[in-house]
């Protein structure tokens, strides 16, 4: 598919999301789409000597290439001391600057997610924002690796700048994905703050990592591992929600249940819809402020929202 001609927007709004589940073919055809984004913006760098995208990490940013004879006008701290005291000619080391990063997608597939009552459910949106970034990533010679975590378990992809180790994220994420069933959090459920705590094992200093997620247990503990993630590497959180989560429809009626008993809710009643309301509000207002406090970039997406749109207005590359 080629995103050409008039009927752009047509064409992109085809590759937004929708079901209860992901559909890996839909996965692999916002590819064509996602070669306009660019993940990184320009910030200012503490380093003397950068690279190709410029970040807030500590470090040279290049990667030694050859030695070559001084030459007028080289820096004198490149010189190779070891290779002019073996020689008796002055010598002096090269740099290149880094093409690629590694890039770490945190994509949320537990029970919480498994919910939507428009469009797609959040795990679907979840998945078609990590497809997004994947390929965006790869576009602009990137390593890409990720970690797609369940309910009782996770996998990791190991950073790759190779069109497989989006495939193999897809395929994990289509996996993960497929074994949703209800919304209902188990006990033995896997916290954020765990996995949070085991990507600073993956996550190297200096990479890039993109969490999407409901973060629907969010907590100060989790801020605590979102400090020590953000202090070497560059931490960008992704919100995704269902608009009936942020407010209830006072004409509808909505049976809640556990599988065992229902119970309707009092949706007509405005102290209880201002009570549901106030609930998100506090949700979201905890995770705001933490990424305020950690300096964290927090984008937002619903459900029913023209996502090929909105990635383009935050990530697109300015002709």
């Amino acid at each position: 598919m080629q995103l050409t001609g008039v009927k752009i927007s047509d064409q992109l709004a085809q590759l937004n999301p929708h079901g209860a589940y992901v559909n890996l073919a839909n996965l692999l055809r916002v590819r064509f789409a996602a070669q306009d984004l660019r993940l990184f913006v320009k910030r200012p760098v503490k380093s003397q000597l950068n690279g190709a995208e410029r970040t807030r990490f500590r470090g040279r940013g290049m990667d030694f290439e050859e030695v070559r004879l001084y030459q007028a006008g080289d820096d004198v701290r490149s010189i190779d001391w070891r290779v002019t005291a073996r020689t008796q000619v002055p010598h002096t080391k090269l740099y290149r600057e880094e093409r690629e990063r590694p890039v770490f997608v945190l994509v949320d597939q537990r029970a919480p997610m498994f919910f939507g009552s428009q469009r797609c459910f959040k795990s679907v949106l979840a998945g078609h924002i990590a497809a997004n970034l994947a390929w965006a990533a790869l576009s602009n010679s990137d390593r890409i690796g990720g970690l797609i975590f369940g309910d009782e378990a996770q996998r990791d992809i190991k950073p790759r700048r190779s069109k497989h180790a989006v495939l193999e994220l897809l395929h994990q994420l289509q996996e993960f994905n497929q074994q949703l069933r209800s919304p209902i959090r188990s006990e033995r459920g896997k916290s954020l703050t765990a996995v949070l705590t085991d990507a600073r094992r993956i996550a190297k200093p200096g990479c890039a990592l993109f969490l999407v997620s409901d973060f629907s247990d969010y907590d100060q503990q989790c801020e605590q591992q979102l400090f020590e993630l953000a202090r070497h590497t560059d931490v960008t959180l992704i919100h995704v929600f269902d608009p009936l989560e942020k407010q209830l429809q006072s004409n509808s009626r909505l049976t809640v249940s556990d599988g065992v008993s229902r119970l309707q809710l009092p949706t007509d009643e405005s102290q209880f819809q201002q009570a549901y309301q106030n609930a998100y509000a506090q949700r979201l207002d905890l995770l705001t402020r933490s990424a305020k406090r950690l300096a964290l970039p927090l984008l937002s997406y619903a459900t029913t929202d023209n996502l090929q749109q909105l990635l383009r207005e935050r990530f697109a590359a300015k002709k």
